[in-house]
């Protein structure tokens, strides 16, 4: 399979588990593992969740990370202050990255954004320089519309 027939079977996988589950945390736990089953060339697939102004890790698939990262610092806190998503081709050039783990050298970060309230990010981390292309950031995005569709940000 192609990286693309990869992705769009990773949407599918997504949906099926999204339409057949209304337990959100089970989904997003799930979400994480089709993304970290999917795609190669990456050490960790998850999620932070906005908790008082700070992102705080929910799910994931991957090594231990931070538990909690403030807005503005490292490439998901400034994803969440700028409501941008942030491609980074190599982390150790990021001013103020945050290193969870030292393995990562590029990381693809999602903003979870729902009637313009951002609930959190998706995080995608690779230990390849220069991983991440547009074709990763164009079906994450689809992939975070499709969780934006079942998933009830507010009760996460």
């Amino acid at each position: 399979m192609t990286n693309e027939q990869k992705y769009k079977y990773m949407l599918i996988l997504l949906e099926g588990q999204l339409s057949s589950e209304k337990n959100d945390l089970a989904n997003l736990s799930n979400s994480a593992a089709i993304i970290k089953a999917v795609m190669d060339r990456i050490n960790w697939a998850g999620f932070y969740i906005m908790r008082e102004n700070t992102l705080v890790l929910t799910t994931f698939q991957g090594l231990p990370a931070c538990n909690r990262v403030e807005i503005g610092k490292g490439v998901c806190g400034v994803a969440v202050a700028q409501k941008k998503l942030k491609r980074i081709e190599n982390v150790h050039e990021f001013e103020g990255h945050i290193a969870c783990d030292n393995a990562t050298n590029s990381e693809l970060v999602i903003p979870i954004i729902k009637d313009d309230v951002v609930y959190g990010v998706l995080d995608i981390d690779s230990p390849y320089i220069g991983r991440f292309t547009g074709l990763e950031e164009e079906y994450l995005v689809q992939f975070v519309d499709k969780l934006n569709k079942y998933i009830d940000w507010s009760k996460v």
